[in-house]
C-alpha cells in the first residue's frame, strides 16, 4: 500500500508546477528506507549511538557529567568516528571512549565495520505505539545475551528518550508532496509477530526526503479515514 498526498493549490509560495515536478522526481527517484541514500540512515545513528553510551555508563558505573567520575580513576576520553555498513546504508557513529581503553562495545565490536539486523529494530523503535517491553525484547535479541537485562532496560529507556526527542522535532511548515506507505516488520514481545508499521515519507519544498514519522499498527487494524485522521494529526 502506497498513497501520495500532492497539494493541488499553491501553498505558501509553491506553485503548483514545482509541486508536479517534486512528486514526479520523488516518485522516479523513490524514497527508499534502506541502501545508501536509504533515509533511516540518521535514524540508525541515533539508535546507535544511544545504546553505545549507555554501555558506556554500564562500563564506567556512572553517566556522563556525573560527579562520581570526577578522580575516581577510568573516565570518558571522548570519541572516535567509526563507519559502518548497515541495512539502511553506509552510517557515521561517533563511539565513546574511555582513557584506559578497557572499554569494549558489544553492539559494535571495535574491528566491526558491517552491522546486521539493525532494520526491524530501528523502524520499531521510530514508531510510536510500541510497549517498553516490545522494545526491550527487540534490543535483547539485537545483543543476543552479551549485556545484563538490567543494561537493556537501561539501554532502552535512553533509545525510547532520544526517539522521542526525534518524534517531536519541529517539522517544516510546508512539505508538497506526502507518500503514506505501510511495511510489515517483526516484533518480538515473547514470541514474534509482524505488525504493520505505517510511515509518513515527504517531500520539501527544496526537494529533499524526510520520514515525517512512523507508527505501529494492529494486526486487523484498518486504514479508514479516523486511522489516517489521527495520524495526520499527530
Amino acid at each position: 500500500m502506497e498513497s501520495t498526498i500532492v497539494a493541488e493549490d499553491a501553498v505558501d509560495g509553491v506553485d503548483e508546477q514545482l509541486i508536479e515536478q517534486l512528486a514526479d522526481r520523488a516518485r522516479a527517484e523513490g524514497l527508499q528506507l534502506f541502501g545508501e541514500g536509504g533515509l533511516l540512515a540518521r535514524l540508525t545513528k541515533t539508535v546507535v549511538e544511544s545504546a553505545l553510551e549507555t554501555e558506556m555508563e554500564d562500563h564506567l558505573g556512572y553517566s556522563k557529567h556525573d560527579v562520581a567520575g570526577r578522580n575516581g580513576g577510568n573516565s570518558r576520553n571522548g570519541v572516535r568516528g567509526k563507519t559502518v555498513v548497515s541495512e539502511a546504508g553506509p552510517v557515521e557513529i561517533a563511539v565513546p571512549r574511555d582513557r584506559d581503553g578497557s572499554f569494549t562495545p558489544q553492539l559494535i565490536r571495535k574491528r566491526q565495520r558491517r552491522l546486521s539486523g539493525m532494520d526491524d529494530l530501528v523502524i520499531s523503535l521510530s514508531a510510536k505505539g510500541l510497549t517498553h517491553g516490545e522494545i526491550a525484547a527487540h534490543l535483547a535479541e539485537v545483543y543476543d545475551a552479551q549485556v545484563s537485562k538490567q543494561t537493556i532496560s537501561a539501554i532502552t529507556d535512553r533509545v525510547i528518550e532520544g526517539m522521542a526527542e526525534w518524534q517531536n522535532r519541529p517539522l517544516d511548515p510546508v512539505y508538497p508532496v506526502i507518500f503514506i506507505d505501510c511495511i510489515n516488520v517483526k516484533i518480538r514481545d515473547g514470541e514474534v509477530a509482524n505488525r504493520p508499521i505505517y510511515l509518513a515519507l515527504a517531500v520539501t519544498v527544496d526537494g529533499e526526503r524526510d520520514i515525517l514519522g512512523l507508527w505501529a499498527g494492529e494486526h486487523g487494524d484498518g486504514e479508514g479515514a479516523r486511522y489516517w485522521l489521527r495520524v495526520l494529526s499527530e
